[in-house]
C-alpha cells in the first residue's frame, strides 16, 4: 500500500500538526474528523518553546503572530492574600534562552491557521463527519478500516492509521481494551474578556495563576492583547464532560468571594462563563499494534496543570514525522521507534501536571509549606527540561 495515503483520526491540534508535517514531507494524507465542522470553541492556550519551534519550523510563525500573544512575565500568587510567591520572565527571556517565543493563543485560532494551512496543500485530503469506526485489517503491509458517517460506511485502505482523536478514542478503543477516562472531581470554568472591559488595574501583559484552597485561577492574553483568556478551576462533583455547557455567573463569583479583590475583579470581567470537567486516563500499556498508532490525548492525556496537553500533541507530530521519513515504506517500524522515544515524555510530563495539580489546590497547613518551596524556587530552572526539548532530545 506505497501508494495509500496515511489516514490521520482526529482533526484537532495534534492531527493537523500531524498532517501538515507529513504533508510538507510529501507524504500523502487523509484526515477524518468526526465533527461537521471546525467550532470556535475551547479554552486559551499556551505554548511553551517546546512546541512554538516547531510550529515555526512548519512555517506558521507569520500567521501565528497575528493571534498569539507574547506574555512578558508568569507570576504565582496566593490567591486569598494576592501574595507574589514566585515570578518567571517570559517574552524576549524565553527567546533569548530557548531559541523560541512563548506565545499564549485562543485554541480555535492555532486549529484555524493549522486547518488553513493543510487545506493549502495538495496531498491532504479532509473529510468531516466521519469516524474509523472499524479496523477491518492490520498488518506490516498496511491498514483497511471503515469509516462511518451518520448514513453511510465505507471501506477505506491506508499505508497505516495514527490515531489524534482525542481522550474518548475510538482508534484507542479498537487496538485495546477498552477503558473509560476516569472524573477526577474538578471543573473548569473559561471566559473571555475582551481588553477593553478587563480591570484597568489589572495587567495585560502577564501570565498570573492564583493558588488557594481547592481552586486555582490562571489568565493570560490572547489574540495580541485584544482579550484576556480565565480559567477557573475547582474541585467538584458535578460531572460535565464536554466543552461548552453554560456556567452560572452568581456560582463562580461566590465560590471566590473569600479570595483577594484582584481575583474578584477579574472574575466580575467574564461576561459569560462555559464549564466543562476534567478526566484524566492512565497510562496506556499499548500505544500501537503494527501499522496503527496513537498520538496527543488519544495516547497520553496531560491535566491542564502544566500548560503542556497542546504542546505534547505537536511534539509527538513532529517526533512522528521524522521518524517516518527514515522509513516511508515500513511505518509500523517508524511507529514503534515513535513510542518508544515519546512514552517517557509523556509519562513524565503526566505525573508533573498531576503532582502540580494537587498542589495548586492544597489547604492549610500543607499550602503553607508549598508556598515555601515557591518563593525560593527558580521557575526557569524548574521547567528548563521541557521547554528546551527538540526532537531526538528526550
Amino acid at each position: 500500500m506505497q501508494d495509500a495515503p496515511f489516514l490521520i483520526a482526529g482533526a484537532g491540534i495534534g492531527g493537523l500538526t500531524t498532517a501538515l508535517a507529513l504533508g510538507r514531507a510529501g507524504y500523502p494524507c487523509l484526515v477524518i474528523e468526526q465533527r461537521t465542522q471546525i467550532e470556535d470553541v475551547g479554552a486559551g492556550l499556551q505554548l511553551s518553546p517546546n512546541a512554538s519551534r516547531i510550529l515555526i519550523d512548519l512555517g506558521l510563525e507569520p500567521i501565528l503572530t497575528r493571534f498569539a500573544a507574547t506574555p512578558e512575565r508568569l507570576q504565582i500568587q496566593e490567591g486569598a492574600s494576592g501574595e507574589t510567591l514566585s515570578s518567571m520572565t517570559l517574552g524576549a527571556t524565553m527567546m533569548q534562552r530557548f531559541g523560541a517565543p512563548y506565545w499564549s493563543i485562543h485554541r480555535a485560532d492555532l486549529q484555524t491557521t493549522l486547518l488553513d494551512a493543510v487545506r493549502g496543500l495538495g496531498n491532504v485530503r479532509l473529510i468531516f463527519g466521519r469516524k474509523v469506526s472499524t479496523i477491518v485489517k492490520n498488518d506490516d503491509a498496511g491498514v483497511v478500516v471503515t469509516c462511518s458517517s451518520a448514513t453511510q460506511s465505507e471501506d477505506v485502505a491506508c499505508r497505516a492509521l495514527i490515531g489524534a482523536d482525542g481522550l474518548w478514542s475510538n482508534v484507542a478503543d479498537l487496538i485495546g481494551t477498552k477503558t473509560s477516562p476516569e472524573f477526577l472531581g474538578y471543573q473548569a470554568w473559561r471566559g473571555l474578556v475582551p481588553i477593553k472591559h478587563w480591570p484597568a488595574h489589572l495587567p495585560t501583559t502577564e501570565s498570573r495563576l492564583w493558588l488557594g484552597p481547592k481552586a486555582h485561577i490562571v489568565h493570560y492574553p490572547i489574540r495580541r492583547g485584544g482579550a484576556i483568556n480565565i480559567v477557573a478551576v475547582t474541585s467538584d462533583t458535578d460531572n460535565r464532560p464536554g466543552w461548552a455547557h453554560p456556567g452560572e455567573r452568581e456560582k463562580i463569583l461566590t465560590r471566590f468571594r473569600e479570595w483577594a479583590p484582584d481575583v474578584k475583579a477579574a472574575l466580575a470581567a467574564v461576561p459569560e462563563w462555559s464549564v466543562w470537567s476534567l478526566f484524566d486516563r492512565r497510562e496506556r500499556t499499548q500505544w500501537g499494534d503494527k501499522s496503527v498508532t496513537l498520538l496527543g490525548d488519544a495516547a497520553h492525556p496531560v491535566l491542564p496543570f502544566l500548560a503542556q496537553g497542546a504542546a505534547l500533541a505537536i511534539e509527538d507530530a513532529a517526533t512522528l514525522a521524522q521518524e517516518i521519513a527514515k522509513s516511508p515504506d515500513h511505518p509500523a517500524e517508524a511507529f514503534r521507534r515513535y513510542e518508544m522515544q515519546r512514552r517517557p515524555r509523556a509519562t513524565k510530563i503526566q505525573d508533573a501536571a498531576r503532582a502540580n495539580g494537587q498542589a495548586y489546590h492544597m489547604r492549610w497547613p500543607l499550602s503553607v509549606a508549598r508556598n515555601l518551596v515557591l518563593r525560593r524556587s527558580d521557575l526557569s530552572k524548574r521547567y528548563d527540561w521541557i521547554y528546551s526539548f527538540k526532537n531526538n532530545e528526550n
